[in-house]
């Protein structure tokens, strides 16, 4: 089938920059698919959404959408539409006429511009809100208005640049809700930008994490949060522990360290390609870490004897915090029941299971 985007060693440098803004990303997003570009700022996924709306040229490489090169094919050429973080509403125009702003452009008839503009009020539940100016709307109003300018031409591609930024939490998750049963419903393929993991985790078919203008790991967000390819990755998607050791010894891919900040023992079932002796990056997530039972001992495989340095409280959980000997920080999140009676100060007794212990290369 053929990809709706397809990107192929894209190059991009502006002028006076010291290292390129992409440095040959290759990438297919298929049809009817969510997508997201994660990463921080300045790692050039809002420079690829600007490259596949037509704005910016790539300097080398290749793009196509539906399986049809674009070279140099001007935005308003392309079945792609683009949503901004500033929504970019005319002010003076009511919530119907900013709607149908683009087929009018596009010289559609008056009759089929009122009918779409109906249906696409009925998909965003902008009902009864036509006549009212963006002034007059709150903030997810606004965006959802946006959105109607947007899908109301049905591209094949629709590019969101951080939309979502400027709402306040609640309402940035129910709108994050909203567009992943628009992106079902209208069968549209979303591209969505975003240095936000919980957004990204949250929304996506895949994710493709970017950094320094390359891209660092593609796949679904279990993939992405469980099995992160490198320790950037790793790091950066959600909470990770990050802790120094040495492999003590192994059989088959399963391997035993030995931490260098406390000399406690873990197991990994996987110890990738790490030889006996050689040092490691173990990555163990928040709440894959357990309270160890009262008899275990820091001995014992498996357990880090770590003080308490500072608790905070979320709701349902509860993160220890610690550092190991070296001065590795560690986290545990446990639920309310599981953490005792737990308190800054106390050295507690934590189990890190096998299955939850990733490697990498230092």
């Amino acid at each position: 089938m053929t990809a709706a985007i397809g990107i192929s060693a894209v190059r991009k440098t502006f002028p006076g920059a010291e290292h390129p803004a992409l440095a040959g990303v290759s990438l297919d997003i298929a049809e009817n698919e969510f997508f997201t570009l994660l990463g921080p700022s300045g790692c050039g996924k809002t420079t690829l959404l600007r490259i596949i709306a037509g704005f910016e040229t790539p300097d080398a490489g290749e793009l196509r959408l539906g399986g049809v090169a674009m070279g140099t094919t001007p935005p308003n050429k392309r079945s792609v539409n683009t949503v901004f973080q500033s929504y970019a509403l005319f002010p003076h125009m009511s919530v119907a006429a900013n709607i149908a702003f683009a087929l009018e452009m596009l010289g559609r008839p008056r009759d089929a511009i009122r009918a779409r503009v109906a249906e696409v009020m009925r998909l965003l539940r902008l009902e009864g809100l036509g006549d009212r100016r963006p002034n007059q709307l709150s903030g997810g109003q606004q965006q959802r208005v946006a959105l109607g300018r947007a899908l109301a031409s049905a591209p094949k591609v629709l590019l969101l640049d951080e939309p979502l930024s400027a709402l306040d939490l609640k309402l940035r998750r129910d709108m994050q809700i909203e567009l992943k049963r628009l992106q079902a419903e209208t069968g549209i393929t979303f591209v969505f930008v975003t240095h936000d993991q919980e957004e990204a985790l949250t929304m996506s078919n895949r994710i493709a994490v970017m950094r320094g203008g390359a891209v660092m790991q593609v796949g679904g967000p279990a993939e992405i949060y469980d099995r992160p390819a490198d320790l950037f990755v790793a790091d950066f998607i959600g909470e990770a522990n990050l802790m120094p050791a040495v492999l003590v010894d192994r059989k088959g891919p399963q391997g035993r360290f030995r931490l260098t900040g406390s000399d406690a023992l873990v197991v990994a079932n996987d110890a990738g390609t790490i030889g006996v002796g050689e040092p490691a990056m173990l990555m163990v997530r928040p709440e894959r870490i357990g309270l160890g039972p009262l008899n275990a001992a820091p001995c014992d495989v498996g357990v880090i004897a770590l003080r308490v340095d500072a608790l905070a409280y979320s709701g349902s959980d509860l993160m220890l915090h610690g550092a190991l000997a070296d001065g590795t920080r560690l986290r545990a999140r446990l639920s309310g029941a599981a953490a005792g009676d737990a308190a800054v100060g106390d050295t507690v007794e934590l189990i890190v299971p096998p299955d939850a212990v990733r490697v990498y290369r230092p």
